[in-house]
């Protein structure tokens, strides 16, 4: 199966997802507000992924008709 766009997309941001998950784990952020700005970089990329899983469901429907 060939990687599509939606495929390089998606994976870039789960390592950018996984990268700030591992420094919240690690506890080695300074303080509060660097902890809020990693959940909210983790929550914006969770709501691309979303967007782009349903890019790429619309763009597959839309070659099966």
């Amino acid at each position: 199966m060939a990687k599509t766009v939606f495929d390089v997309l998606l994976k870039s941001i789960e390592e950018h997802r996984s990268s700030a998950i591992e420094v919240l784990a690690q506890g080695s952020v300074k303080d509060y507000a660097e902890y809020r700005d990693l959940c909210g970089l983790i929550r914006g990329l969770e709501t691309a992924q979303r967007e782009i899983r349903d890019l790429a469901r619309a763009n597959q429907d839309d070659d099966n008709e």
